[in-house]
This record gives structure tokens, C-alpha cells and sequence, in this order.
């Protein structure tokens, strides 16, 4: 099952550029599709929502009522809530601790200077239906931007026939402030420029399918987003002393997301890579999802057995994985030397799924080799800072001269003048 690659400088690279390859975008198709919805509802308002919606999910869009949240909450079984509202709590403990303070300190001239905090006015969620309905994604997404501060949290999801019971119980443990039944790529265009009841929102985080992704890549710079999320991936870092059993179970986590879903091991050790084939062929035969997790380990999973750690580590780096797991005698010991990871999860006891619901930090991940430059989604991607400058003639005075010499080197001579003035 899982093709065992011994690194050799070239063998390697080969299988991280077939990683790179699943990640490709969105074919023209869907873009120009997508284009078209864009600018429909951008020029025709509700109006082009509701047409779509009533094409694509063969309902009008409309909005879920507060009893409603409140019904599908106390439905939901009582363990299932407990959880939701255990990881509640972790997720806002985690992000409280993020949060910067709005705070001002002494120049070196003489002045002040300083940053202002603010959390966004409005957020938007978008939260799929049908069968991927995931009432995790709703809390990693509403309850940073409630810590941050956000004035209005809106959830858009699909207006299927049966709403998830927990994806709504969810909305409610977050403090979600409206849930609105409109989906896909209307749903994000919507929220961009804003239509009928769904009003314009500064910021859109969620997962959505190939429609949504290309949504949001052209809905940004009207907005942010959180980022256009790749396929899932995992890279587990492990030595001889790592249990075979608790590796292929937790490559097996990832792979069961989708086809597309990138599993990979990264060992010292022949024999550990034998002994985690093994298990994952024998854990595929009890697993529900047993097509996907095989498809995705054919086509995007291997084990390549490293020289050394310090090989294994320079790897890593280099695929800049989603999650990375190390699960080695010391696992804090090679920290250090991890630059790039969306999620690092150190020890046997620390398995992919522990991040995914429950620790606390955001499930919202770099992928497809962004972790070489974004962070997880957190507290931080909901707020924006102005800068705070007050200088008063004293200060100022000093350093006149200089700012003068910079704006005529410029050429900006109104620049200049707005200085001098002040001193004539």
C-alpha cells in the first residue's frame, strides 16, 4: 500500500513535486464560471443570488432563525455538546492568550508613537453542507474573530433539506450572529459586495468545494479571506522507537479527507516503514472510508527512508506540510530546526486529530507548501492596527531639518513646505 522511497537526492524530490502537482488550480472552466456569478450579482444584486440558488440547490436563500439554533442545539446529544463546548473553550483560551493590545511608547525623538488594535466590523463564515458538514470548522473560524473583537459574525451555508444539527448547535455555542442559507459561489459573492438581506462582510474564512475556492480568490482585494486551502496533507517525522501503529493510524486521518489528500512518512528506519504498511493495510480493512484512504495513498502517499534525522527535518522544511507530526525519542529536540509547518504536533501522544478538535490552535492551515509563508488562521487574521504618531513642537523641531532633506531628495517640495511652515 504505501510505496517505500529510500532518499537518495533525486527519488525524494520526485515525490514532493508530485505533492505540488495535486494542488493545481481550479481548471478554466470552473473560473470562468465562476467570473460570470461574480459579476452577475456584483450588477443585479439579490436578484442574481436567488436566481442561482434556485438553480443550483433548488430553494431560495433566507435566513435561519435564532429558535431554530436553539432547537437544533438541544436535539444534538448531550456528549456531542459537552465536546463542542470543551473545545469552545480551548480554542478562545488559546486566542485570548494571542491577542495584541492596542498600546503606545516613547520615540526616540521625543514624541509618541504607538498602535491602535481593532477588531473587523463584519466576518463572514462559509460552512459547507450536504455530507461535509463539519461543526469543528465552525468554531476554529467564529471564535477567534469573537475573541478579536468583530462587531457582526455572519454564517453562510447551503440551504440543504436537512440542515446539520451540529453544524447549527455550533453556530450558537460561537456566538454566530446570523445564519444565512445561501451556499457556493453566489454565497461569496454575495458577501463581497453585498445583496438583498446578505450584506457585505470585510473578511471570508471557510473550506468550500472547487466553486468557493475560485470565489474567494477572486473576491480578494474587495475582501480578505482566510486562504484558498488545498488538499489536506500530512508528514510525520519518526524514528525506530515510533509505534507503527499509532503512525499508520494517524496517516490514514489525513488520507480518508479526499483523493487528493497527501500522506507521507519521513523514517529512519526500514522497518518501521514495513511495519507502518502493514498496519495501514490492516486498519484500512475496518475504516469506513476505505476507497479515498486507498486512492490517496497510491497516488500522493509514500514513506521515504532518511539517512538521518537532520535529512528528515531538511525534507520537511522543504515540503512545508499542513501538519507535521514528530514522533521520535526526543521530538522536542528537533524544533528547532522546523521552519515550515502549518501545525507541529510533537510525541506519540500528540496525534493530528487532538489539533483538529480539541487542543485549541486553529485547524485552519497553510497547505500545498504555503506554510514557507502563512501562519494558521487565529485572533490576529480578524483584526487590522493603525499606526499612532504625536509629536508635539519640541520634538519635532530636532528632526525638521532631516525629513525636509528626505522630501526635497524626492522632489516633493509640498512636503517639505508642510515642515517648514511651522517653523517660520
Amino acid at each position: 500500500m504505501l510505496n517505500i522511497v529510500y532518499a537518495d537526492g533525486n527519488r525524494e524530490r520526485a515525490v514532493i513535486a508530485a505533492m505540488r502537482k495535486r494542488a493545481a488550480s481550479a481548471n478554466e472552466a470552473i473560473e470562468v464560471a465562476v467570473q460570470a456569478i461574480m459579476e452577475n450579482v456584483r450588477e443585479e444584486g439579490f436578484a442574481a443570488v436567488e436566481r442561482y440558488t434556485r438553480q443550483f440547490d433548488h430553494k431560495v436563500p433566507y435566513e435561519i432563525s435564532k429558535e431554530k439554533l436553539d432547537q437544533a442545539y438541544a436535539r444534538c446529544p448531550k456528549e456531542l455538546i459537552a465536546a463542542l463546548e470543551h473545545a469552545a473553550a480551548n480554542i478562545r483560551a488559546y486566542n485570548e492568550r494571542l491577542l495584541p493590545q492596542t498600546e503606545f511608547w516613547p520615540s526616540p525623538d521625543g514624541g509618541k508613537v504607538g498602535r491602535v488594535v481593532r477588531g473587523l466590523t463584519r466576518v463572514g463564515i462559509y460552512v459547507p453542507g450536504g455530507t461535509a458538514a463539519y461543526p469543528s470548522s465552525v468554531l476554529m473560524n467564529a471564535i477567534p474573530a469573537k475573541v478579536a473583537g468583530v462587531e457582526e459574525i455572519v454564517m453562510v451555508t447551503p440551504p440543504t433539506d436537512n440542515l446539520n444539527d451540529a453544524v447549527l448547535a455550533a453556530a450558537r455555542i460561537a456566538g454566530v450572529d446570523r445564519v444565512l442559507a445561501v451556499g457556493g459561489a453566489q454565497a461569496v459573492a454575495a458577501l463581497t459586495y453585498g445583496a438583498g438581506f446578505i450584506p457585505k462582510v470585510d473578511k471570508l474564512v471557510g473550506p468550500g468545494n472547487a466553486y468557493v475556492a475560485a470565489a474567494k480568490r477572486l473576491a480578494y482585494g474587495s475582501l480578505d479571506i482566510d486562504m484558498v486551502a488545498g488538499p489536506s496533507e500530512v508528514l510525520v517525522i519518526a524514528d525506530e522507537t515510533a509505534d507503527a501503529k499509532f503512525v499508520a493510524a494517524d496517516l490514514l486521518s489525513q488520507a480518508e479527507h479526499d483523493k487528493l489528500a497527501s500522506a507521507v512518512l519521513l523514517t529512519t528506519s526500514k522497518a518501521l516503514a514495513d511495519a507502518v504498511d502493514a498496519e495501514m493495510i490492516r486498519q484500512t480493512g475496518y475504516l469506513e472510508r476505505s476507497e479515498i484512504m486507498e486512492c490517496s495513498i497510491r497516488d500522493f502517499g509514500c514513506a521515504i527512508v532518511t539517512r538521518d534525522l537532520e535529512e528528515a527535518v531538511e525534507l520537511a522544511n522543504e515540503i512545508a506540510p499542513e501538519h507535521l507530526e514528530v514522533v521520535t525519542a526526543q521530538p522536542e529536540a528537533l524544533l528547532p530546526g522546523i521552519r515550515n509547518a502549518g501545525a507541529v504536533f510533537l510525541g506519540s501522544w500528540s496525534p493530528e486529530p487532538l489539533g483538529d478538535y480539541l487542543a485549541g490552535p486553529n485547524h485552519v492551515l497553510p497547505t500545498s507548501g504555503t506554510a514557507r509563508f502563512f501562519s494558521p488562521l487565529s485572533v490576529t487574521g480578524f483584526l487590522k492596527t493603525m499606526s499612532v504618531i504625536q509629536y508635539d513642537k519640541r520634538s519635532l523641531a530636532p528632526v525638521k531639518d532631516e525629513i525636509i532633506a528626505l522630501a526635497r531628495s524626492e522632489k516633493l517640495t509640498a512636503h517639505a513646505n508642510s515642515i517648514q511652515v511651522r517653523f517660520e
